[in-house]
């Protein structure tokens, strides 16, 4: 799954970011306080070269890595590549044991695979010396929902987490449903009441769908599963044998296939995440339940049609339980890398509280992973749209895979990109009509099975 933030930036964040550059440019006393190792500029004349792929942050944070050049006396050279690029070089990278690189991004679906193939650095060894670390760097601080992919069985950290994705619900006509005596629903019963009573109502311009979604099934369908209790793999990441099979695979994929088969507009299989916020925000779409980036759109967006009806909150839960979807990313140091410290320098000082803090304030971006931030009132603030506190549903979603086991472990492990591209093929044939559920679930299940049985795994 894509879990990159929408190019399209609101005219209020595009002030935002110009006020930034402009701060960075002529205001040399609002430098971060650095550690006396650096202070010392032990580094300078390093040349950094580090990678990962295009997204918003990373053009946010280009604007403070002079200040950073310039404390250090280092040099960064950031490669971004668009995303399904930047992991091809990064596992060849990786894999081959090659020291292009002193610092990458440690993608989500690929974390497990290189953490388990010790292709990264334990940044425990850093973190943990306080003549490299202030103990004010805290690394407890990050949330620790998010920080699961990149630790290994021991617990040691082989990547810190900047971006972090948690799945909510966006509701855009809330007027359509008061007229049709429904209200935001809280379980997959309802869901599917409200869907089908807003379905086909007048919104002014046309009918409205009830339901809209994209083409990633792999990210939108496993809340589903696990809500009636299964799971992708029998028990992950120890068991990865296929579970598509089951009886909860099967209602689920029912259930969610109605959802956008009945309820979703005309060639929703096509639909891109573009295309299906666009709906959401248009007021054409009632319910989009994805990232939280991607549906709060309709509160933040100056092309938001809804701002006045829309609402967002958790995902509704099934009847075994609440499981929404959550990822992050993370920034690691490569087991090879030539300068390992100054890499280690470079991601202390970008994932430090204090520019952290500096980057929600100036740029209101919401999507970090450090709890004290995000518990801030600052962070608070900027996020409480229409009194609604966006920041808070953030938070208890990405947590959430700490606090009972990690059910997002199906997604770390080296076998789910194989799994992923079947589970998207399953739901199209019953949506298109080739198959029924229970028999496309099947035939997902024998090619899973087939696909990890050549890839070399026991299964």
């Amino acid at each position: 799954m894509r879990t990159t933030e929408p190019l399209r930036i609101d005219a209020q964040r595009r002030r935002l970011i110009k006020a930034a550059a402009a701060t960075v440019a002529v205001s040399a006393g609002s430098t971060l306080a650095f550690p006396a190792l650096a202070q010392a500029k032990p580094f300078a004349g390093v040349k950094l070269r580090g990678a990962a792929y295009q997204h918003g942050f990373f053009n946010i944070l280009r604007k403070y890595i002079p200040e950073f050049e310039a404390q250090t006396g280092m040099t960064v050279d950031l490669q971004l590549s668009a995303f399904p690029v930047y992991n091809q070089q990064a596992d060849l990278e990786l894999s081959s044991g090659g020291s292009a690189w002193d610092f990458c991004n440690v993608t989500f679906i690929l974390a497990a695979r290189w953490v388990a193939a010790g292709l990264l650095a334990n940044l425990d060894d850093f973190s943990n010396d306080r003549k490299l670390t202030p103990a004010s760097w805290n690394p407890d601080d990050f949330v620790k929902g998010a920080q699961l992919p990149y630790l290994d069985k021991a617990g040691k950290t082989f990547g810190y987490s900047w971006e972090g994705g948690a799945m909510l619900m966006g509701i855009s006509r809330t007027d359509l449903m008061k007229k049709r005596g429904v209200e935001a629903p809280r379980t997959f019963d309802e869901l599917m009441k409200v869907c089908e009573a807003v379905n086909g109502q007048d919104g002014g311009s046309g009918p409205v769908t009830g339901f809209v979604s994209s083409n990633l099934h792999h990210w939108f369908l496993p809340p589903y599963i696990q809500g009636y209790g299964g799971d992708l793999f029998v028990n992950p990441p120890t068991d990865i044998k296929p579970a598509l099979d089951t009886p909860a695979s099967i209602e689920a994929t029912a259930f969610y296939t109605t959802l956008l088969s009945k309820y979703g507009p005309q060639g929703v299989l096509g639909y891109t995440e573009d295309q299906a916020r666009a709906a959401l925000i248009s007021g054409r779409s009632n319910i989009f339940i994805h990232s939280s980036s991607w549906v709060t759109a309709m509160l933040t967006s100056p092309d938001s049609k809804v701002k006045d009806t829309a609402r967002v909150m958790r995902m509704p839960a099934g009847p075994k339980g609440d499981f929404p979807a959550s990822n992050s990313q993370g920034l690691g140091i490569p087991k090879n890398a030539k300068n390992k410290e100054a890499a280690w320098e470079f991601i202390k000082w970008t994932l430090s509280p204090e520019l952290t803090a500096r980057i929600v304030k100036d740029t209101g971006h919401p999507s970090i992973c450090r709890r004290s931030v995000i518990e801030s009132a600052e962070y608070k603030r900027i996020n409480t749209v229409n009194g609604q506190d966006i920041g808070k549903l953030y938070l208890e979603v990405l947590d959430m895979p700490s606090k009972t086991h990690n059910y997002m472990a199906y997604r770390t492990v080296k076998e789910f990109p194989l799994i992923g591209d079947v589970v998207n093929k399953a739901v199209e044939r019953v949506v298109s009509g080739q198959m029924p559920p229970a028999e496309s679930m099947k035939s997902a299940q024998e090619a899973a099975l087939g696909s990890l049985r050549r890839a070399g795994a026991k299964v």
